[in-house]
């Protein structure tokens, strides 16, 4: 019931102000513009990779962090977290590590990823609402939701796209705001002629489940878009369901639709689905430790790999199809998807993960791993999985929110914990 209370209560009132011409481009371009680097959660870029890294500067963000920083098109840093003062929104320089500026959001943004656009405005959530700043951390608006949006993209033709944890799925405006279609509720309309009775519930219920993709997180993940067909793939745990489910809609003429919906997800999944790059594939990982290939078109399970060990956060996927899942109870490998069955490509069962890996140009990949008692950014060649390299965080603890890459290279790192880390390339 919690659920249907907040579906009814995505307020259609907009704050705030923006211009109605569209002159802001968004690309899947330079930089790392979403958590996982573009719209299908890829991680994957077209940077060409360096091969020998340095650390350029670390600093505290003065809470904890929970998402990939994201970084824009000129190498600007933005990230969410939780702190004291309120400050929740935090953007970097990348020479230095100053700060460029800091904005006061709900607390529960520290659950909510930012995407950026071409010229530097950043999108993201907090309690009961979707922001956007410029560049400079001056607000352009806020439209009010019913829960926390845990995914924030872009669509094919420009908007935004938001899901909250509570199934609450609307697409804006990127300059104003306003809502563009009808929002839709992935867990149904409340009937208030049954429940005259029923109350607001708190906007961040259920969220702590979402880093495990818990039942108590109706939607734990990040959407993953396909640009051309107008989908989007994203995980729901419907209340009393055994399974969670990956679940696919369109939006395309002006609303949102339901395509197919596939219970295959035992446990949940804390795993964001991550579509190939011709559109025909998505992966996503479960809580029973499985990676599962399925048919984009109409939900048929293609391949199933067990891993030994939960997926988590996002999967890395070539154009080249070498699929790298996270988890931080696992180990680095890559997978070769043939169709209707996978290959180990190679394995490194002596690194343990502690992070997200991620591909570049030029057969070069990043990820963190446990050396000793510490972390370390792991530079490894993704055609063979051997380590080209290795640079120590320094005092860095426990595990990272995903591995960003901006334009130049550069390589930005940040613990759970809240620590920030930025390597360069070695000259």
């Amino acid at each position: 019931m919690r659920a249907f209370v907040l579906s009814a209560l995505g307020a259609l009132v907009v704050t705030g102000c923006g211009t109605d011409v569209d002159d802001i481009t968004v690309g899947a371009g330079l930089g790392w513009p979403a958590a996982y680097h573009d719209g299908r959660n890829g991680g994957a870029t077209s940077v060409t990779g360096a091969k020998r890294m340095a650390l350029s500067w670390s600093r505290p963000s003065g809470g904890p962090i929970a998402r990939p920083v994201t970084i824009g098109s000129e190498g600007q840093l933005f990230l969410t977290t939780r702190t004291a003062n309120g400050c929740a929104m935090l953007s970097f320089q990348m020479p230095t590590g100053r700060k460029r500026f800091c904005s006061q959001l709900g607390p529960s943004a520290v659950f909510s990823p930012s995407v950026v656009d071409g010229v530097s405005n950043v999108y993201v959530g907090d309690d009961g609402g979707v922001n956007s700043f410029n560049n400079l951390g001056q607000p352009r608006w806020r439209t009010p939701v019913a829960g926390v949006p845990v995914s924030v993209q872009f669509t094919g033709d420009g908007n935004l796209l938001t899901v909250t944890q509570s199934g609450q799925v609307d697409v804006l405006s990127r300059q104003t705001g306003h809502r563009e279609v009808t929002t839709v509720q992935l867990l149904g309309e409340p009937d208030f002629l049954a429940h005259p009775d029923l109350a607001r519930p708190v906007s961040g219920q259920g969220l702590d489940d979402c880093p495990t993709g818990g039942p108590q997180c109706s939607v734990a993940n990040i959407s993953a878009v396909d640009a051309d067909s107008g989908r989007f793939f994203l995980t729901l745990w419907q209340p009393g369901e055994p399974v969670a489910a990956l679940v696919a809609l369109r939006y395309r003429d002006g609303k949102v639709v339901q395509e197919w919906r596939a219970n295959v997800l035992s446990g949940g999944s804390g795993t964001s689905p991550a579509v190939s790059p011709d559109g025909a594939t998505i992966y996503v990982g479960d809580n029973s430790g499985r990676l599962i290939a399925v048919d984009a078109a109409d939900g048929r399970t293609r391949w199933v790999r067990s891993l030994g060990f939960a997926p988590r956060g996002g999967i890395s996927v070539s154009s080249d199809g070498l699929v790298i899942p996270a988890g931080d109870d696992g180990y680095l490998l890559a997978l070769h998807d043939k169709g209707d069955a996978s290959e180990i490509a190679w394995e490194r069962k002596d690194l343990a993960l502690r992070g997200t890996p991620v591909q570049t140009a030029g057969d070069t990949g990043y990820t963190v791993a446990a050396i000793g008692a510490g972390l370390n950014l792991i530079t490894f060649d993704t055609q063979s999985g051997d380590t080209i390299d290795s640079d120590v965080l320094p005092e860095a603890e426990g595990t990272t929110t995903g591995t960003s890459i901006s334009a130049d290279g550069e390589v930005v790192l940040a613990t759970r914990l809240g620590e920030v880390f930025t390597f360069v390339p070695e000259k």
